[in-house]
Parts: structure tokens; sequence; C-alpha cells
């Protein structure tokens, strides 16, 4: 397949894009991108709200797959020129509002300018002619065209198109190297984080040329066809709070004490009412996972900068430890991250040991679909919608819920946010929702673990019987071995996979008939305690396979397992 600089025809972009030709042709000249997108609007931070233009899904996936070529271009440029991307934050690899903020931490003065309708100055004619033109593309007019129209919307890039993002940036890149070349005339450090322009020094007597600073910086932004928001510019001393980015950038950086005393409200009220309000309008989970998520991306930040002092510094090793142990804005998102999954969870959730445990039930399920209408439905469109949620272990979730990414031994932390308090740290949050305010939560939430009770030695070490001779379960072990899952508090189920083939002990992998695991895939047999290497395939390649092929695949010995989830769902409506 050939590089984004190097397509010629429709054919060639289709292939870029993961599409076929007519599909192409379909969208733009049938379906047509103006009948594509969904219009919303989001309330800003500081009052008032921002028009989403969010593209359907097809559209989605078109967008999408042309910003990833769009980045590996990119990302091939800068290496190649040996180009080192210090101007531009905003939805940059490896940048962040966090990045752009610190460069103008501990400075004397801070000024910010904001650019006016910033996405609506990349107008059609702009983006096709950068393509056409531009010594890096140079693409055929026609091409050149096709992508304006992909990715416009009312005659501009709309926010909320993935490839917005990028080629505002792309486009912007001499503009930045014109204004970096600006700020080093008057000893400033720069950055731009989307239509954000910051600026800072130490040099004390700038503030008696930054009128002429300013004259030059207008001229700059106008010969690019930008307008400087002259509301939202000004000049920030270091004796008062200086923000960048929504950071406050004085001495660390923080968050504005205001907007975490009001993230904490907002979520107060969503566990006591069932809903919380921003700037008067009501607001969603989303949102507030968004606010928290910004104040502790700076927690993190501080928490990086600390634990690389403690490499120099023998005394400040312990107080890393007792930062991260006693930090209130850590724990609030803790709270509300166990209040979003395992209270308000719209559908069953289901956790399994690895990742790989999920894609065998999602490819058994889409095989057996037409028996488990309760777990499984085929939409109109020919589409499957699972009735159960799939537990996505994030980097974060790993974080902050303390579950790692992989492997059953953790799964056992999510019990503990059940239980009572316990010495090692967790809080039952569950609890606390239910002191709060009379709320059940509707779904309940599934630990799915290899049934391992079996094992010589004197001591089994299996996560499953390790979790079973827990003081507070050890006389349910009998009860979940017969049934295959037990309840073990409120809206947490524990299961085991079914035992088959007279096996003493089952994993999941256990389940598939000898002729599949046995099965040569590129020359290659199924081993589950390998990686990948000339002659096995590990669980990944594996699970890929059998997701690929579940049309071909008997999942006969996966219906015992399917059926204990439908018990646990029938249980749970009937007890709760």
């Amino acid at each position: 397949m050939c590089g984004i600089n190097n397509i010629k025809t429709k054919s060639d972009l289709a292939n870029i894009l993961n599409i076929s030709k007519s599909n192409l042709t379909y969208v733009l000249y049938v379906k047509k991108v103006e009948n594509m997108y969904i219009s919303f609007d989001i309330p800003k931070k500081n009052g008032g709200v921002r028009k989403i233009n969010a593209p359907k899904n097809f559209l989605k996936f078109i967008q999408r797959n042309l910003a990833r070529a769009l980045s590996i271009y990119k990302r091939d440029i800068y290496k190649n020129k040996k180009i080192n991307n210090k101007l531009s934050h905003g939805f940059e690899e490896k940048k962040s509002f966090i990045t752009n903020a610190k460069i103008h931490r501990n400075k004397l003065y801070v000024i910010n300018f904001d650019l006016k309708d910033f996405f609506d100055c990349f107008y059609f004619g702009r983006v096709k002619g950068y393509f056409e033109k531009n010594i890096y593309f140079k693409l055929p007019k026609e091409i050149a065209i096709i992508i304006a129209q992909l990715t416009c919307y009312h005659g501009c890039l709309p926010q909320g198109a993935p490839t917005s993002p990028i080629i505002t940036n792309l486009i912007c890149n001499i503009f930045d190297v014109r204004v970096l070349n600006l700020a080093k005339k008057y000893k400033l450090d720069y950055t731009r984080y989307a239509d954000d322009l910051t600026f800072s020094t130490n040099e004390k007597e700038f503030i008696k040329i930054y009128n002429n600073f300013y004259k030059e910086l207008v001229e700059e932004i106008d010969k690019f066809g930008f307008k400087i928001n002259e509301e939202k510019s000004r000049i920030q001393y270091n004796n008062s709070r200086q923000e960048v980015t929504g950071i406050v950038v004085n001495k660390k950086l923080n968050i504005n004490r205001e907007y975490y005393k009001k993230t904490r409200a907002m979520a107060d009220s969503l566990y006591k009412t069932g809903r919380f309000f921003i700037d008067g309008k009501e607001g969603t989970i989303n949102q507030l996972e968004g606010r928290f998520s910004l104040i502790n991306q700076v927690v993190w930040y501080n928490n990086k900068i600390l634990k690389e002092k403690e490499k120099h510094n023998k005394y400040i090793k312990k107080n890393v430890e007792i930062y991260k142990k006693s930090c209130t804005r850590e724990r609030d998102y803790e709270k509300f991250l166990i209040y979003k999954y395992f209270v308000i969870n719209k559908k069953p959730l289901l956790i399994t040991e690895g990742k790989t445990d999920k894609l065998y039930i999602q490819a058994a399920l889409k095989s057996l679909y037409k028996e488990y209408p309760e777990l499984i439905i085929k939409n109109k469109n020919g589409n499957f919608e699972y009735k159960i949620d799939f537990f996505n272990r994030t980097k974060r979730i790993n974080y902050f819920l303390d579950v790692n990414k992989t492997g059953a031994d953790t799964l056992i932390n999510i019990c503990n946010y059940y239980f009572d308090k316990v010495k090692n740290g967790y809080e039952n949050y569950i609890e606390d929702f239910f002191k709060i305010v009379n709320i059940k939560p509707k779904n309940p939430v599934i630990l799915l673990y290899d049934n391992e009770f079996n094992t010589s030695g004197k001591k089994n070490k299996k996560p499953v019987a390790k979790l079973f001779n827990n003081d507070r379960l050890s006389n349910k072990k009998d009860d979940i071995i017969k049934n295959r899952f037990l309840k073990i508090k409120e809206n947490l189920y524990v299961m085991v996979i079914p035992l088959v083939n007279d096996k003493k002990n089952c994993e999941i992998e256990d389940l598939f008939k000898d002729d599949l695991l046995k099965q040569k895939i590129d020359n290659r047999t199924f081993d589950r305690k390998s990686n990948d290497n000339e002659t096995c395939i590990g669980k990944d390649t594996f699970s890929k396979h059998v997701k690929a092929n579940y049309r071909n695949i008997d999942f006969s010995n996966f219906r015992l397992l399917l059926d204990t989830i439908k018990n646990i769902l029938n249980d749970y409506k009937n007890n709760k």
C-alpha cells in the first residue's frame, strides 16, 4: 500500500482509507458527507457552549484511518528532517495540556492569546490548497478536493472530527515557526495548544516593550488569516495566579482550587441525587470523568517529579509513599470510578482474568447468538450488540483500582471495595454509596476465574483458591464448586470456568475442542504458556484467530459458561 504522499488515484486513496473505491464514491456523491454528522453543544469550562459536529460511524471510520495515515507520515517527516516539535502541544503524540503548561512554569510574566473561531479559519479551499501545494504532499488536485470533502463540514474543519486536529496542526506548522522566531526576538518561550497561544519570560524589562511585541504578533497572525480574541488576551504576573491551558504554573503545576472544589461538589451531588449540573445544565458522567481526569493528570505529573527527585534524595522516598496514600484528589477519582463501573453500570459487567478471555466469550456469543438473546442480539443492520459489558483494564483503571492489566490475583482487590475497610487501604465505597442514598445497582458485576481448586501441593496458590481461602469466603467454597457461581455481596458475583472432559481443573482454553487447539495456524501450533515464536503462537494470536473465524469454530462447551452468566443475571434480578 502506498504512503499518503504518493496517492495518485481515487483507488490509492480508498486503500489508505481501508474502504473500497465504490464505498468512497457512495459517501461522496450518494450519501454525501454533509448528511453524515451529528451536532450538539457541550458546556465550556468558563461558561457558554461549544458546538460539536461529530461524524457518524462510517464517516468516523474513514476519518480515523485518514488521521492515522497523516499522523504516521508526519512522524516520518519529523524523524527524517530531525524536527523536534516543542511548539504544538494540542492533539500531538506524547504531548498534552501538561507539557504545554510546564514550559511556562515559574515565570515572571505569562502572556495568553486566544485565536478567534480557530477551526472556522480552516476553510475548504485552504485544506484543499494545503494538500495540493505543500512541499510534503503535492497531491493531485482531484485527491486534494476529495480529502477536503471528507474532512470539512459546512465549508470548514469541524470540531468533533478525528481529522481536524492533525490537519490544523499540519497547516499551522509554518505559522508556529514564524511565531517562534518572533518570540526569540523578544526572549520569550512560546507554545500553542490548538487555538491557545502562550508566551512567557523572566525578563524584567519585557513589560516595557510589550506593545511592540503585540503589534508584530498581530501582523503575523493576520498574515495567516487568524484573529486574536481580545476578550481572552491577558498578561499574568508572578505575584498573582498564573494559568496556562487551565493549569496553575506559578511554582509547581496545579489545578485551580475552585475548579477542584466544584468538581467534588458535582460528584457529591451525583452520589446523593443521581444528577449534577455544570453552568446550570445537567452534566454527564463523561463530563465529570473528564474533570477528574484533568485534575489527576496534574497529580500524576507532580508524583512523577517527586519520584525523580527521590532518586537523588533518600529523604524524599518516604514522602512519596505518604503522598500517594493520602492524596485526597486521587481518592476522589477512585471513588468516582467505583461508582461509574460498579454501581451505575448500564449493563452487567464481566471482568475476566486476561484480555484474551473476553475475546473468546465474545466470539462464542456471536456463534451462539440465537440461543442467548439475553446476552447478545443482532440488530436490523446485521451488527451484533452485546447486552453485557466487558471490563477494559486501561492504564488509568489499573492505577486507581489496583487491578493489573492481566492476571487474576488482583481481582480480589475489587472484592475489597465491597468488604469492610481493611488494613491495606481499600475503602468500602459501595457501602458508603448505600448509606448516602438508598440506591441499588441495576446490574451485577461478575468476576470470572479459572476453575483451579484441585491442585497438588500443601497450599493451593491459584487465584480462585486464594480468594476462597479468605476468612470471609472460606465457608462458601463448596457452593461455588457446585453451582459455578456465588453472590459475594450486593451486586458482586464470582463465577468459575465449567469443568469439561472429566478435567479436575479448567482454564477457558479447555472449552475449545482438541482439533482447534492442535490446529496449525501459519504452520505453528498453539501453546498457552508461550509467546509467539518460530514454532508456536501464544494466547494473543490464538484469540485473534478465534475472533476472526468464529463462524467455523465449535463453541458447544461454552454453553455451560454462557448458561452460568444467564443464571447470575436471573439470580440478581430475582434477589436484588
